[in-house]
């Protein structure tokens, strides 16, 4: 039965993986994994993190690699809201329900600081955030970038002046997991972490790379953090099999530049089909899912519509935004089937 799901709620990977990625895991030699890495005996944490080194020029010791993004998160949240007497972490306000509770796992507080709607985006406003943290002075400042449900970005320009004005002593930790999509630039990382000792950029393997179930996250900080190194680093090494394939998946940047240009028709055919009926408004979106505002009253009729052609999608319930559904961009034969489901229910 799940096989014929598609699942478009949850902003996963529809399309297939790279040709480079199934050789790896075909090729995989079992064997390889009746021994840990030995990398570490040279200082290192992985191949992983050596490669990612080289490819986002930053020195392998202020990689961080991580289960997932989510583990970025946890790891961080938890250990620089621990040590010390600030608890206090400030997230934005629309975004995702998950930094919030990591903080409260480890006795945390959170507040919020406001994304602002304009026409048909969200965004940050930089000074804003600025004066928000000035004036709560919290542990850790949360910026999405794009932000999971809005899809709106920072700049690194921005990124930039929020660091440069922002206690030294704040924690800034930037969630890119969605950044690929749409920008190959990533030369602003390496300056960002070699200026600022309080900044962490986390990425992942899982959303434009398309393996949320490999788990891999990585990120980068800024110097002078060994204590945490040394709680995130793992002493025997990390999963040999995750790391052939995560090697193989950073070495096919082309297949998956494909992919997102398969997602950009999908953000333009939602534009096209519902942007200008009453009661809609289709956001812009620089990730791989899109918010869109509909008319409320047709969603029983629609949530059974897309039930009966085994289609999940999320349909919102956060403050401020439950006329609002995410979908995940997936294939252009789905986003066109999420499309025609949702119009038929109009009629």
């Amino acid at each position: 039965m799940e096989k014929q799901m598609n699942f478009l709620d949850r902003n996963e990977f529809n399309f297939e993986p790279s040709p480079k990625v199934v050789e790896a895991i075909k090729n995989f030699d079992p064997k390889t994994l009746c021994f840990y890495t030995r990398i570490y005996d040279q200082g290192k944490k992985s191949v992983i993190s050596v490669r990612l080194s080289e490819i986002y020029n930053v020195p392998e010791e202020q990689v961080l690699l991580t289960y997932g993004g989510e583990d970025m998160l946890k790891n961080a949240i938890h250990y620089f809201l621990m040590v010390g007497d600030n608890k206090k972490i400030l997230i934005p306000e629309f975004s995702w329900w998950y930094y919030n509770r990591v903080a409260s796992e480890c006795g945390g507080t959170f507040e919020m600081y406001p994304l602002h709607e304009k026409e048909d985006t969200f965004a940050y406003d930089v000074d804003e955030v600025i004066e928000y943290t000035n004036r709560i002075h919290p542990r850790m400042l949360l910026l999405a970038s794009p932000n999971n449900p809005t899809g709106n970005g920072l700049t690194p320009e921005e990124i930039g002046r929020i660091m440069e004005n922002i206690p030294s002593d704040t924690m800034v930790l930037i969630d890119e997991a969605y950044a690929s999509f749409i920008s190959t630039d990533t030369a602003y990382i390496a300056p960002l972490v070699e200026k600022y000792n309080n900044l962490i950029i986390s990425r992942t393997l899982s959303k434009f790379y398309g393996l949320p179930g490999l788990r891999v996250g990585f990120g980068f900080i800024g110097k002078g953090h060994d204590q945490f190194l040394s709680y995130t680093n793992k002493y025997l090494g990390y999963n040999r099999f995750s790391e052939a394939v995560a090697l193989a998946a950073l070495d096919s940047d082309e297949h998956y530049r494909h992919v997102a240009d398969d997602m950009q028709w999908g953000r333009d055919l939602f534009k096209k089909e519902l942007g200008n009926l009453p009661g809609f408004k289709v956001y812009k979106s620089v990730a791989n899912f899109i918010l869109i505002q509909y008319p409320v009253e047709i969603k029983e009729r629609l949530m059974e519509a897309l039930k009966i052609q085994d289609y999940k999608i999320k349909f919102m319930s956060d403050k401020g935004l439950e006329s609002c559904l995410r979908i995940t961009l997936g294939r252009k034969e789905q986003t066109q089937t999420v499309v025609n489901t949702i119009l038929s229910c109009l009629k």
